[in-house]
């Protein structure tokens, strides 16, 4: 995706600042027509679109939003750029680019409002992150505070995230660091991902509970991760509109399960206020 220097200003240009309420850091915009990555494993019959997931963070008491890309639009990041563009300063996203990018278009993607950069390594072989050209990737990323969201079974984090720190990028983990749906919060993987608790540079996304298996796996793994990385290293997200599980699940039921996994009102404030609000720089 190529965008100019000029246009990359408009985002964070337009209109008012918005009050913090609440950011959700996990969620994504659907429309038909844009381009699909040839070897995506799911494609959405339905549009899910930047009006639709503004209108519903409102109606649930949020005001801001990390969008982040969704796999089966691959490194074409068209339509992320194109919701930011609506969403202006309530909004941020994690795009999905290729390490040999330039880096006069991850400072235009910079300016238009992404932050991050996602790895989804669901069903995919870990790259070799110490050659050519990932090193020269991170250390651009880095230089510019882009976190890297990652998203992995938990027996892949250690080989995954070790290098990555390495470079000196802080990383995000998706939805509970997914824990095995039959060991639950008990999973080896997961409790060896816990002892990495102590590295200051690993956020946890508290998000998509249904996608670790049933609620109780959440509800068990919850105070583990605030025990082991610290409560300001924990975010929430919706996972809007719930690929995969649409008929299941819906943003109401997901924001009232925040609920009950985090009765602490000080606690929520902080998963919902302050850590994601500093994390994807919503400050300027």
């Amino acid at each position: 995706m190529a965008s100019s220097p000029a246009a990359a200003t408009a985002p964070q240009a337009r209109g008012a600042r918005v009050h913090c309420t609440g950011v959700d850091a996990h969620a994504h915009v659907i429309r038909r027509g844009y381009r699909m990555a040839r070897d995506r494993r799911y494609t959405p019959d339905y549009d899910a679109t930047v009006e639709e997931y503004l209108a519903m963070l409102d109606a649930h008491g949020m005001s801001h939003g990390l969008l982040v890309q969704p796999s089966f639009y691959g490194a074409d990041n068209t339509c992320l750029v194109d919701a930011l563009r609506v969403g202006g300063a309530q909004l941020r996203g994690v795009a999905v680019v290729d390490p040999d990018i330039g880096e006069h278009e991850m400072w235009t993607l910079d300016a238009l409002g992404i932050v991050g950069v996602r790895l989804n390594l669901i069903g995919r072989a870990i790259p070799r992150f110490d050659e050519a050209p990932w090193p020269a990737f991170f250390r651009r990323a880095a230089a510019l505070r882009w976190h890297v969201e990652v998203q992995c079974p938990p027996a892949g984090l250690p080989e995954v995230l070790g290098p990555l720190l390495a470079f000196g990028v802080d990383v995000v983990v998706d939805h509970f660091a997914l824990p095995d749906p039959l060991r639950g919060a008990a999973d080896p993987a997961f409790r060896a991902f816990l002892a990495m608790g102590r590295r200051r540079s690993i956020w946890v996304k508290i998000s998509a509970h249904y996608r670790a298996g049933p609620p109780s796996v959440a509800l068990a793994a919850y105070p583990m991760l605030r025990d082991a990385f610290g409560l300001d290293r924990l975010i929430w997200g919706s996972d809007w509109p719930h690929t995969n599980f649409e008929h299941a699940q819906d943003y109401g039921s997901n924001r009232d399960f925040l609920h009950r996994l985090v009765p602490n009102p000080a606690e929520r404030a902080a998963i919902l206020i302050d850590n994601p609000w500093a994390l994807f720089r919503f400050a300027g």
